[in-house]
């Protein structure tokens, strides 16, 4: 538990400094950049990458946590092969291939508008170079996490975002001060701020674990065999099911891509940075986190799972099981009440946030809509995210299997949620109700699941899944909060002032009245 609570500070905090870093830096990036080029680098690009990196590593990082590998602390070179840790080279013979077979395919099926932008074939093959710096860093990444060397991560992906960032606002910049000349860099920056990415934290890693060393080491055990077989056949099974995962977690952008003008997806790609704050500050590190404890916590229990195990053996198992109940119980409760403020107070203040946080230009487009749909997918993402957090750490090869089946079913869900949700005419929102729709379904299979694991191995009393639930006080107080602020809103339409002056508004009298009575 100690070691997740340092793995969770840390994550938190690199995420805290990169993302507000970036948030800071990505207000002056959507001033400098046009919303058409803005949508290509935010949404297509980032598919692209997405598509290559998650398909290419995601299950052999899954894998990999729940492997028991020689290596502790050293470099693992120094003890001979380790063919569990072989297999974290996988997404480098594989991936890289894969990325310029993507970018290849992506360049072959975009549309004449997207292919007539500046730079953009130049651009598509910086990020194919981007994504293939990143799947170098792959094998030292996973033997950085598997040791628990979360500073190193911290370290590395601080740097790089920061790099990443910088270098994009600098040709940006460079670019607006070519006067009439200027203008056609957009895409080269953001391809030149990946890469920076990509080679920054390629680097870091290198120095860290003397790569040559590291790198050189990939050879045969005694028994001629390259890679641990077990280890070999569920990163491939995860990573089958990475590939549903992966449309249900970026099938917004896939349909985006084909139905919404350029200008709008500028604008839900900025919503989805500024919404997506709190998913990357605080969500996204406790899923890594307890998916790493979970994985350490129960190791004895899924090794012992695929035979069949008797009575006496989970007695053996049930502190580790309280355990990893107690946790999931006490994320849960948390992720409850966080939500519950999170729909009070995000719900009432967001058209006034609107207002003074997005660019002028922006506000014609999806954006608006977008972050306010945002406000109500925050709570469904945070829960699914733990829960399916344990999953990934129990889950033997059937219930991947199984899983892999039910993310179909989800996929569809999501698609024709999102068609239908769109000829309602609620624009680019659709994608983000058609998400909390999804996420429901994932939810409730995800309960299913737990409770079965429980139920399995005779540890069912220990849930107390109703513990979840917040208490009547804290409920009743955060009722009468949102109807003092509905009255607030009434008497001194803050929200109008702001439409009107915009952001000089914020420091007119009613404005801060209207804020104030939140606060209290």
């Amino acid at each position: 538990m100690s070691s997740a609570m340092s793995t969770l500070t840390s994550l938190m905090g690199l995420q805290l400094f990169t993302r507000l870093f970036t948030f800071i830096l990505n207000q002056s990036l959507s001033r400098l950049a046009s919303p058409v080029a803005y949508g290509i680098a935010a949404i297509q690009f980032e598919l692209m990458l997405s598509t290559i990196l998650f398909l290419s590593r995601e299950g052999v990082r899954g894998a990999l946590l729940r492997a028991k590998t020689r290596s502790e602390n050293t470099s693992y070179s120094v003890q001979g092969p380790d063919v569990v840790m072989n297999v974290a080279f996988i997404p480098i013979i594989l991936g890289i291939p894969f990325a310029f077979g993507t970018s290849f395919l992506y360049v072959a099926s975009a549309g004449t508008e997207v292919l007539s932008q500046p730079h953009f074939r130049s651009a598509v093959a910086i990020y194919a170079v981007a994504a293939v710096m990143e799947l170098l860093a792959e094998p030292m990444h996973n033997m950085a996490m598997t040791n628990l060397k979360t500073r190193l991560r911290v370290r590395a992906e601080g740097v790089a975002i920061t790099t990443k960032t910088l270098t994009t606002f600098l040709v940006l910049l460079y670019d607006a001060s070519r006067g009439d000349g200027g203008g056609d860099l957009a895409l080269l920056a953001f391809a030149f701020g990946q890469l920076a990415y990509g080679s920054s934290a390629f680097l870091i890693y290198l120095q860290e674990f003397h790569g040559a060393g590291l790198i050189t080491s990939m050879a045969k055990d005694s028994f001629g065999v390259y890679f641990d077989r077990d280890v070999l056949a569920l990163s491939m099974t995860m990573t089958s099911q990475s590939l549903v995962k992966h449309f249900l977690t970026e099938g917004d952008k896939f349909i985006l891509s084909w139905f919404s003008p350029l200008q709008d997806q500028g604008g839900y790609a900025l919503a989805v940075n500024y919404g997506s704050l709190v998913a990357r500050i605080v969500f996204q590190p406790i899923e890594e986190t307890m998916r790493l404890y979970f994985s350490k916590t129960l190791a004895d229990v899924t090794a012992t799972s695929s035979s069949p195990t008797s009575k006496k053996a989970d007695e053996h198992h049930l502190p580790a099981l309280k355990q990893a109940a107690d946790a999931l119980r006490t994320l849960l409760q948390m992720q409850a009440i966080g939500s519950l403020f999170v729909l009070i107070f995000g719900a009432n203040y967001i058209t006034l946030l609107l207002n003074v946080l997005l660019p002028p230009k922006y506000l014609d487009t999806s954006a608006p809509r977008v972050l306010e749909a945002w406000i109500w997918y925050i709570p469904v993402l945070a829960v699914n995210g733990g829960l399916e957090a344990f999953i990934a750490s129990v889950a033997l090869t059937k219930d991947v299997n199984r899983q892999i089946r039910w993310m179909i079913l989800f996929t569809m869900i999501y698609t024709i949620s999102a068609i239908l949700l769109y000829r309602f005419n609620l624009g680019d929102a659709a994608l983000v109700y058609a998400n909390i729709i999804n996420l429901s379904a994932r939810i409730a299979y995800a309960c299913h699941f737990i409770q079965n694991f429980f139920a399995t191995h005779n540890a069912s009393s220990i849930t107390r899944w109703q513990d979840v639930a917040p208490r009547w006080t804290l409920l009743l107080a955060l009722t009468i909060s949102a109807l003092m602020i509905n009255v607030s809103e009434t008497v001194y339409g803050a929200t109008g002032v702001v439409q009107r002056e915009g952001r000089m508004g914020v420091l007119r009298r009613p404005v801060l009245l209207h804020i104030a009575v939140g606060g209290c």
